[in-house]
């Protein structure tokens, strides 16, 4: 059965699975990112999650609500977690330093496995979707994941955006910073 769903697997999904884990490795290094690099996976991760959320159960009911119920969540997790002083901003360049974790990777491949599985369990039983049981649980879980990456990416340009703006006050008053 694993070999036929396997074989079923449109190959872009796999080609997903590369991307994720790429990016995933490259996260657990410490390394000076752009913020435009920094939003790729946060924004991948809402697409993706948004549309297995649509994909799988439309917008009609509470799919779409159990999503941002959980979105909200996991932002405020990942808000509060989050430690903006081992973000190093570098405004001159518009991008910071930031430690390496595995976190990312992790959750990368919660997304990206829970997602497969819900389309394999959709495909074998399409009546699931309309069962709130599981429909509200795994929207939790997508707005969950998203709100973790989308509420980490807003930490790190709060602090960026704190030190940018300190550092715009200390050359208005002639005290260029170190």
């Amino acid at each position: 059965m694993l070999q036929h769903i396997f074989s079923h697997t449109p190959l872009y999904v796999w080609a997903i699975l590369g991307f994720l884990v790429y990016r995933g490795v490259l996260a657990s290094r410490a390394r000076e990112v752009s913020l435009r690099k920094l939003c790729i996976i946060p924004l991948v991760m809402l697409v993706l999650s948004l549309s297995g959320v649509y994909g799988s159960f439309g917008l009609a009911g509470s799919a779409p609500f159990a999503w941002l119920l959980g979105a909200v969540a996991g932002a405020a997790l990942a808000w509060t977690l989050a430690d903006p002083r081992k973000i190093v901003a570098i405004p001159a360049r518009a991008s910071v330093q930031r430690p390496g974790s595995w976190l990312p990777l992790i959750l990368m491949m919660s997304i990206f496995c829970m997602k497969y599985a819900v389309a394999v369990t959709l495909a074998i039983a399409p009546a699931t979707a309309h069962a709130s049981g599981f429909s509200v649980p795994v929207c939790l879980a997508y707005g969950g994941f998203s709100g973790i990456f989308l509420g980490g990416l807003l930490r790190t340009v709060s602090a960026y955006r704190a030190v940018q703006i300190e550092s715009r006050g200390q050359t208005r008053r002639g005290n260029a910073p170190q």
